[in-house]
C-alpha cells in the first residue's frame, strides 16, 4: 500500500476495484466517505451489489475475471483522449525508454515463450542501452519502440466493444467509469485504488494490480495526496507477515530467497543487487549486500555473514509453479512429505480443492496443528468421507495464545507499526508463538547435541538469545521488545559511519548506516529506525502536526510507518523537477530551497538531482515491467475456468505461465458446469471462521453455507428463496442455502446471458453442526504465476436442487 488509510479522505475520485471495503474493511472505507463528502466521488465496479455499492455514487457491475479487459480499455482511452499527465508521465515513467528489438507480442503471447517449460524468457523484454549501460530514450514519446508507443499498441485493440462484450459492462457505464476516474490526470486532481483479494486471487491476480499501476502512473497519481495504489489487508498483520517472508521466495525485508548454485555470499548479491551507471538514479537495492549481511548477522551473530550464507536453504529457482501452496499440496498428495507442521492456518478449509487437501493431510505419517480451537485441519481425519481407520497419519493439536493474550506490533494496510500490549494472561500450558518457536528450537538444539545429525549447523548457531531475556529464574524466554528491537538492529563493535561513531550494542538509527562487514545486524532492515536506544516507537500515541502536514493528515508521530517513518511512498514525485509540489493545497513535501518539509522525503536529494522512483534500478516508475512471469505488459486472459472457449483480444485463451497441475480437469465451457463461481467474505465471521464459528451470537447471524444467486438463475433451475441446493463443481460438492438476491444479475458475454453465484468462504463441517462445509471444495487449484496465490474469485460451476443422497 503507497499511502495511508486516513489518505484517503484526500481523493477526488475513489476506485474500489476487487474489494467490498464497507464489510471488509470499515475502517479504510470510513475515510472514503470523508472524501465523498467533500465532494469525491466513489466508484464500486464489483461483480455483486453490496454494502460498498451502497454507499457508492456508482456500481458497475462485471463478471468476475474480467477486470483487465476494463482497465486495458481505461489504458487505451487515456491514450486516445490524451488524459494523461504528459510532464509526470515523462519525466517519472519509463513512458520514453527504448525497448530492445527482441521484444514483440503476437496472438496473446509475448517474445521468448517456452511452451515446454511455460515459461518466459525475459531477457528477450530488455531495453536498448547506451555505452554507459543507461535505458536509451526518446522524451518526445513518438519512437515506435518507445514504451509509451509500445503500450498504445499493446492497448489499441482494447475497444469498447471487445471490453464491453468480455465483461459484461455497457459501453454507458464503461465510458462513466473511464471519463470519470481518467479527470484525475492533472496537477490538481487525485484519484485512488482500494483494492483486495478480488483482484489478488486470479491466475492473472498480479497482472490485475500492473494494470492500475499503469494507470496511475499515467494519471500522476502516484506519490500524491490521496493517490496511489492501495491494498486492503484482509487481517491486522497481513503486511506485517509479508514483511516478515511468510512467502516462500523472500527472506524478511523482501530479500530474496538464495537459489542453487548461489554458493557464496557475494554471488548472491551479484546476482541480486541491481547495478547502474545512472548519476540520477539512487537504485536503492544497490545496498542489498548491506540488507542481506544484516539480516545474517541477526540470525547468526556468532559467524561471519559470509559463513552464515552457507546456512541458508537454497532454491532450485523462485518458480510459483515449483514453491508455492498449489504444488505443495500436489506434493504432499503425491507422498512427498514425511510430515507438516500447520501453524496458525486451517488448510482443510481454505486451501483451493479442500477435499484434495484433506486427503493429502491424510499421506503424511505426523501432522501437527497450532491453533486456537480445534479446527477441520486438526480433526481432517474424522471429517466427510474420512475413515479415521485407513488414516495414517498421527496427529497433534497444539493450543496457542490468541493476539490479546501476547505483546507485540501490528503492521496495518498503510505500513503503519503499531505496539499492542498483553490483557489477560493464557490459560495454563498455553504459550505464545513466539514461547512456541523458541522451545521448539531449544528441545532441537538438545538433540543434536546428544544425537548428532546430518548437519546441525542451520539450527544450532542460530542466535535465539537475540530475541529471548531471562524470565527471572534463570531461564531465557521470547521477548517481544527484544524482537522488535533485534528486527531495528544494533551495532555489533565500536564503528564510524558517515563521519559519526556508534558504541558495540546501539540501536542502528537507519538503514542507511546498515553495513555488508558484520558491524551491523538487522533482523528486516525496512524496520530500522522503528526502535532508538530510548524509545519503541511503534509505542508512540502522539497527533500533533506540522501545519503544513495537518492540511492532509499525514500523523508522523503517531505510532512509526516504515521505511524511516514515510507515509506516502515515492512522494518526490509528487512535485515538479524544482521541488514544486504539483498541487499547492495537497503538498506531500516541499523544498524551501534547503531542506524538504512536510513528509519524509524519498531520499534528502536536492530537486532534479535524482529520480523520485527510488527503489527501482532505472529510477522510474515502471508502466513497461520487464520482470514479471507473465509479461512485461497486461494482457486479457480468461480465467482457467471460464464459460467461453475464446475472447476477441487475442488466439490465447488463459495465461500460458499459469500455476496448475497439468493432469487435474477443467471445466471451459462445459455445459455440466455452466455458471461462473466466486467467494467472498461476511463481516460476522473471519477467515475459514476457525474462531468465529464458535461464537454462538455470530454463528445465530451467519448459521449456515449460503449461495447468492439472481432471480433469473432461480428460475432457470426451480429454486426458492432459503432451499437447500447443490452447488458442485468437477472437484466435489456441497450443500448450500440459496439466497435469492437481485444484488446478482446475469451478464451479457458475447451476445449469451451468463450467470454468477456467489458464495462465502468460512464454513466447515466442525463447528456449528448443519453448519455446511467450504466453499473451496469446488475451487480449482490453478493460481497465478508469480505469486501463486490461487483463483478463488472466478471457477465454473453447477447449481442445482439438493436431493437425497447428495453432500
Amino acid at each position: 500500500m503507497t499511502n495511508h488509510w486516513n489518505d484517503l479522505q484526500n481523493s477526488d475520485c475513489i476506485l474500489i476495484m476487487g474489494s467490498n471495503a464497507a464489510e471488509n474493511h470499515p475502517i479504510s472505507f470510513k475515510w472514503a466517505l470523508k472524501a465523498q463528502a467533500k465532494g469525491g466521488k466513489i466508484i464500486h465496479v464489483d461483480p455483486r451489489y453490496t454494502r460498498t455499492s451502497a454507499r457508492s455514487d456508482k456500481h458497475i457491475a462485471l463478471r468476475s475475471g474480467s477486470d483487465i479487459a476494463v482497465l486495458g480499455g481505461m489504458i487505451k482511452y487515456i491514450i486516445d483522449n490524451e488524459r494523461y499527465f504528459l510532464e509526470y508521465m515523462r519525466d517519472y515513467t519509463n513512458a520514453s525508454f527504448i525497448v530492445g528489438e527482441d521484444y514483440e507480442f503476437k496472438d496473446g503471447l509475448f517474445s521468448g515463450f517456452d511452451s515446454k517449460t511455460a515459461s518466459y524468457d525475459k531477457s528477450k523484454w530488455a531495453f536498448e542501452y547506451d555505452e554507459n549501460g543507461i535505458p536509451k530514450k526518446d522524451e518526445t514519446l513518438k519512437d515506435p519502440r518507445c514504451v509509451f508507443q509500445i503500450v498504445k499498441k499493446h492497448f489499441e485493440r482494447y475497444s469498447l466493444d471487445k471490453v464491453s462484450n468480455m465483461s459484461g459492462i455497457s459501453h454507458e457505464d464503461l465510458t462513466y467509469l473511464y471519463d470519470t476516474y481518467t479527470a484525475t490526470g492533472t496537477a490538481k486532481k487525485a484519484g485512488t485504488i482500494m483494492y483486495a483479494m478480488g483482484w489478488t486471487q486470479h491466475s492473472v491476480g498480479v497482472q490485475n494490480i500492473r494494470a492500475m499501476a499503469m494507470i496511475q502512473l499515467m494519471l500522476g497519481n502516484i506519490g500524491i495526496a490521496g493517490g496511489g495504489v492501495n491494498a486492503l489487508r484482509g487481517e491486522c498483520n497481513v503486511q506485517g507477515s509479508t514483511d516478515y517472508a511468510l512467502l516462500y521466495h523472500i527472506l524478511p525485508g523482501y530479500i530474496a530467497t538464495p537459489l542453487a548454485g548461489l554458493d557464496t555470499l557475494d554471488q548472491y548479491n551479484q546476482k541480486f543487487a541491481p547495478v547502474t551507471k545512472d548519476p540520477m538514479s539512487a537504485n536503492w537495492w544497490q545496498n542489498y549486500p548491506k540488507y542481506s549481511a544484516s539480516l545474517l548477522k541477526a540470525m547468526y551473530s556468532d559467524d561471519d555473514p559470509q559463513d552464515a550464507y552457507k546456512y541458508l536453504p537454497k532454491l532450485e529457482n523462485h518458480k510459483a509453479s515449483e514453491y508455492s501452496w498449489i504444488p505443495l499440496i500436489d506434493r504432499m498428495y503425491k507422498g512427498g512429505f514425511t510430515g507438516a507442521w500447520i501453524w496458525g492456518m486451517n488448510p482443510a478449509c481454505s486451501s483451493s480443492d479442500s477435499e484434495k487437501t484433506r486427503k493429502a493431510l491424510g499421506e503424511l505419517d505426523w501432522m501437527v496443528n497450532v491453533n486456537v480451537f480445534d479446527c477441520e485441519t486438526s480433526s481432517f481425519w474424522k471429517g466427510p468421507g474420512m475413515d479415521p481407520s485407513k488414516v495414517k497419519t498421527e496427529t497433534f493439536f497444539i493450543p496457542c495464545a490468541t493476539a490479546i493474550e501476547k505483546d507485540g506490533s501490528v503492521s496495518n494496510s498503510g505500513r503503519w507499526m503499531q505496539w499492542r500490549y498483553a490483557g489477560p494472561e493464557p490459560k495454563d500450558g498455553v504459550l505464545t508463538d513466539g514461547h512456541m518457536f523458541h522451545e521448539l528450537w531449544e528441545e532441537m538444539t538438545h538433540l543434536y547435541k546428544k544425537e548428532g545429525g546430518a548437519y546441525p549447523d542451520p539450527i544450532t548457531r542460530l542466535s535465539f538469545e537475540n530475541m529471548c531475556e531471562d524470565n527471572g529464574h534463570g531461564h531465557m524466554e521470547f521477548s517481544a521488545e527484544k524482537t522488535a528491537r533485534l528486527c531495528n538492529g544494533w551495532f555489533t563493535k565500536d564503528t564510524v559511519v558517515k563521519g559519526k561513531q556508534f558504541k558495540k550494542g546501539q540501536q542502528v538509527p537507519s538503514f542507511a548506516y546498515l553495513q555488508d562487514d558484520g558491524s551491523t545486524l538487522s533482523g528486516n532492515w525496512l524496520y530500522c529506525n522503528s526502535v532508538s536506544d530510548t524509545e519503541n516507537k511503534s509505542q508512540r500515541h502522539n497527533s500533533s502536526q506540522t501545519p503544513l502536514q495537518e492540511k492532509i493528515g499525514l500523523f508522523p508521530k503517531w505510532t512509526w510507518c516504515w521505511p524511516v517513518n514515510r507515509r506516502i511512498l515515492y512522494n518526490r514525485a509528487s512535485v515538479d523537477m524544482q521541488g514544486k509540489p504539483w498541487d499547492p493545497e495537497r503538498t506531500v513535501i516541499k523544498w524551501n530551497g534547503e531542506k524538504w518539509e512536510g513528509d519524509v522525503p524519498d531520499g534528502g536529494w536536492a530537486p532534479g538531482t535524482k529520480h523520485p522512483f527510488i527503489m527501482r534500478k532505472h529510477g522510474f516508475g515502471q508502466l513497461y515491467g520487464p520482470g514479471r512471469a507473465d509479461g512485461p505488459l497486461p494482457e486479457y486472459y480468461e480465467p482457467l475456468e471460464c464459460p467461453i472457449k475464446e475472447h476477441p483480444f487475442s488466439k490465447t485463451l488463459h495465461n500460458p505461465t499459469a500455476v496448475q497441475v497439468k493432469d487435474e480437469e477443467k471445466a471451459v465451457c462445459d455445459p455440466r458446469y455452466p455458471f461462473v463461481g466466486t467467494t467472498y467474505r461476511v463481516t460476522e465471521h473471519w477467515q475459514t471462521g476457525s474462531m468465529t464459528r464458535w461464537c454462538s451470537w455470530l454463528v445465530e447471524t451467519e448459521p449456515q453455507m449460503f449461495v447468492e444467486i439472481s432471480p433469473q438463475l432461480a428460475e432457470l433451475r426451480g429454486i426458492e428463496n432459503g432451499e437447500k441446493v447443490t452447488v458442485e463443481s468437477v472437484r466435489g460438492s456441497l450443500w448450500a442455502i440459496a439466497m435469492v438476491t437481485e444484488r446478482i444479475q446475469p451478464y451479457k458475454i458475447n451476445g449469451n446471458d451468463v450467470h454468477m453465484v456467489g458464495m462465502p468462504w468460512h464454513y466447515g463441517w466442525v463447528m456449528p453442526v448443519d453448519g455446511g462445509d467450504s466453499a473451496n471444495i469446488v475451487t480449482p487449484n490453478v493460481g497465478d504465476p508469480n505469486t501463486g496465490i490461487p483463483e478463488y474469485k472466478a471457477f465454473m460451476v453447477n447449481v442445482r436442487k439438493w436431493k437425497e443422497g447428495d453432500k
